[in-house]
């Protein structure tokens, strides 16, 4: 089933890129939407996985707009998502 999710922390095309390639071999092609905000990611997902897709997406630093998050995740999920960025830019 195609589905589109919200997601935090994506801000250029180097995020874009390491979310397309680390989610690739899980879940298969995703696009992402860098034109609005908050971003969004749309692939094809089973309903049954959509809980292993929230996890890797905020283990990588990008949550889903719904995650609840405190404050220590917030800042850890910010910075991973840096470490993502400047991986994906290379």
């Amino acid at each position: 089933m195609r589905k589109e999710y919200q997601v935090l922390n994506v801000k250029c095309q180097g995020c874009a890129n390491t979310l397309k390639s680390s989610l690739k071999d899980k879940f298969g092609e995703v696009e992402v939407n860098l034109e609005v905000y908050p971003r969004v990611i749309t692939l094809d997902i089973e309903p049954i996985r959509e809980e292993e897709l929230r996890l890797s997406l905020k283990k990588m630093g990008y949550p889903l707009i719904n995650d609840n998050l405190t404050g220590v995740e917030k800042i850890t999920t910010t910075a991973k998502s840096y470490v993502s960025c400047a991986i994906g830019r290379v």
